[in-house]
């Protein structure tokens, strides 16, 4: 404050100086001695009404100067108003026109000068470990300035996906190429790190991920949003699962969620596994009044106590080792704890297994477990029951997919009985659908890992064989959000954006681990029986309509199967404890009809 006041005060003297023709007579100096005092009063009052003495010189950007433009128009009213009431003889008006110029140049420049000289010592590192930037002009500025004050990092060079940005500089920072000059420039700059600063779900990023980092280089990448908080100052993390989507992450409606479970007590099944696990999670964090955790797994159960007794002290929760083919357990469970929402994600979900010897398994738990946990959640009042299906229901080629397929079949037969009863507040029965999930138990991307900690080889089944994929977290808030919205008997699936190829996956996870795939080999070891080379959201025979949600859509299917519960059942605890896999299969052909296994 006590700059800015000599500042004012030096160009009040200013602008009497330029009036007279740099000769200020000598009694218009004693006129500008007295005023001068009334302009420093004129301008405290600016001061205080924009919050100018409140900035901090070496952070001055746009907002701050207008900020300043403001104060100094404020201040240069009230000196007039001022001035002119005190009826000095022959004060010289123009005065009042050249001051408030001289006081915004002397104010702006100070704020400016200031800052440069902060920047150029706490700027971008002369020092530290050369780094390269991967990104075109715009997103490499964000990083630069996220890099300044790093000891740790010194910026060499911007690789920029766009060809006219080539021979440019920014900060003082060359634009040396494009990506197919990476190679040439880490041995030029004698970086063996890289920065990507071009955004998630970018087809410049994507085409890095898949083919620019053969140069053994380790990449980095700027942080989501919501992990800000938790980065240091260079606000840079490693790549990670989520990255290799190519896609932004999918975001959601969590303010109406927050306000659909708050103080509602929830309950969902398979609740050790990485879905269920997650959901309980996200609706602990929702502010819900209960949680119901039920899983068939004992240790699952006891890491879930563990985990959110740690983190969410206040919240009542209930633990429950109880199997969903019980149907009078669940059903016990349910009336205890009257939950508002149940979903449900106990399942068997592994493929190759279940489609020998473990057939009947497959039904008793997917299909007959959903009956039964659908029910429980009508008889005892729950507003909602959704189901988490999978795209492997879509046209089923192995006994997995046909048995969440006829899950939600299963779902939308129960609809219709509490719905045929009359029930005064009918509870949705819902289903969704995704795809695979990075990250989950028996996926892919455990597997990967497992084989490259191990030297390799990784094996794949096919070379064209494509998924569609999305993280746990979406995957829950997937659940949560169908939750939200829909009508009983609906299925919903997600717009995951393009299907990823299970060999570019495994090729990317060679590279970010730091090899090639010469020190990491791939093996192709043929399709499982029942596994189909591309996983479908939608059947043939089905349509999509909108839902409020653009990432989020339902399902229309133009062939409906109805099926006779009571036979269902009936034939499930007919098949004894070791039917035959043909037999199960003959079964499962004449219940969805969509199946397509032969044999």
């Amino acid at each position: 404050m006590l700059a800015d006041a000599i500042l004012i005060a030096v160009a009040w003297f200013l602008g009497f100086w330029l009036r007279f023709n740099l000769d200020i007579p000598d009694e218009f100096l004693d006129l500008a001695l007295r005023s001068v005092l009334w302009t420093l009063l004129a301008y405290s009052v600016g001061w205080v009404i924009t919050g100018m003495h409140r900035q901090v010189w070496r952070y001055t950007g746009l907002p701050e100067l207008m900020q300043i433009a403001i104060g100094v128009l404020l201040g240069a009213a009230l000196t007039a108003a001022i001035v002119l009431m005190q009826r000095y003889p022959n004060f010289p008006r123009s005065v009042m026109i050249l001051h408030p110029l001289l006081v915004l140049v002397l104010l702006g420049a100070i704020r400016i000068v200031w800052r440069a000289l902060t920047e150029n010592q706490d700027g971008l590192a002369k020092v530290g470990q050369p780094l390269l930037i991967f990104g075109n002009l715009h997103d490499s500025s964000d990083a630069l300035r996220a890099l300044k004050g790093s000891t740790q990092w010194r910026p060499s060079g911007i690789i920029s996906p766009l060809s006219n940005e080539v021979g440019r500089s920014l900060q003082g920072i060359p634009v040396l190429g494009d990506k197919s000059s990476i190679a040439k420039f880490a041995v030029q700059t004698l970086a063996n790190t890289m920065l990507i600063a071009s955004p998630a779900g970018s087809h410049a990023r994507r085409e890095l991920l898949m083919d620019g980092n053969k140069t053994h280089l380790q990449l980095l990448t700027m942080p989501r949003p919501d992990e800000w908080l938790h980065q240091d100052i260079t606000g840079m993390r490693k790549i990670e699962l989520e990255d290799l989507l190519g896609r932004a992450s999918i975001e959601l409606d969590m303010r109406n969620l927050s306000e659909l479970f708050a103080g509602q007590c929830a309950m969902v099944t398979g609740a050790g596994g990485s879905i269920g696990s997650e959901l309980c999670r996200q609706l602990a964090r929702l502010g819900i009044s209960k949680l119901i955790c039920v899983d068939v797994s004992e240790f699952a159960t006891y890491q879930l106590e563990r985990e959110l007794r740690a983190s969410h002290v206040d919240l009542p929760m209930a633990y429950y080792t109880a199997n969903v083919r019980e149907a009078d357990r669940i059903e016990a469970i349910a009336l205890e704890c009257k939950p508002a929402v149940v979903f449900h994600a106990a399942a068997y979900k592994h493929v190759p297994l279940m489609e020998e010897r473990n057939t009947v398994e497959a039904l008793r738990t997917n299909v007959l477990g959903t009956y039964n946990v659908a029910r429980a959640a009508g008889l005892s009042g729950a507003q909602r029951f959704v189901l988490i299906s999978t795209d492997k229901a879509v046209n089923p080629t192995n006994v997995m997919g046909a048995s969440k397929r006829m899950a939600e079949l299963m779902v939308q037969a129960v609809a219709r009985e509490f719905k045929a009863s009359g029930q005064d507040v009918p509870t949705q029965f819902l289903s969704v659908r995704f795809g695979n999930v990075l990250g989950s138990s028996g996926s892919v991307v455990p597997l990967f890992t497992s084989q490259i900690a191990k030297g390799g080889p990784i094996t794949v089944t096919h070379p064209d064989i494509v998924r569609y994929f999305m993280t746990i977290p979406e995957a829950a808030l997937l659940v949560l959000q169908a939750g939200l919205m829909g009508e009983s008997g609906q299925i919903f699936v997600l717009d995951m954006g393009e299907p990823v190829k299970i060999v570019d996956l495994a090729k990317m996870m060679v590279r970010l681990s730091g090899k090639t795939e010469q020190e990491i080999p791939i093996h192709f070891t043929g399709l499982r029986p029942g596994e189909k080379l591309f996983e479908e959201l939608l059947a043939d025979d089905e349509t999509t309509q909108a839902t409020p949600h653009p990432k989020l859509r339902i399902a229309n299917i133009a062939t409906h199967t109805d099926l006779h519960t009571n036979q269902v059942l009936a034939d499930l605890i007919s098949f004894g404890a070791n039917p035959q896999d043909t037999q199960i299969r003959a079964w499962l052909r004449a219940q969805v009809p969509e199946y397509k296994n032969g044999a």
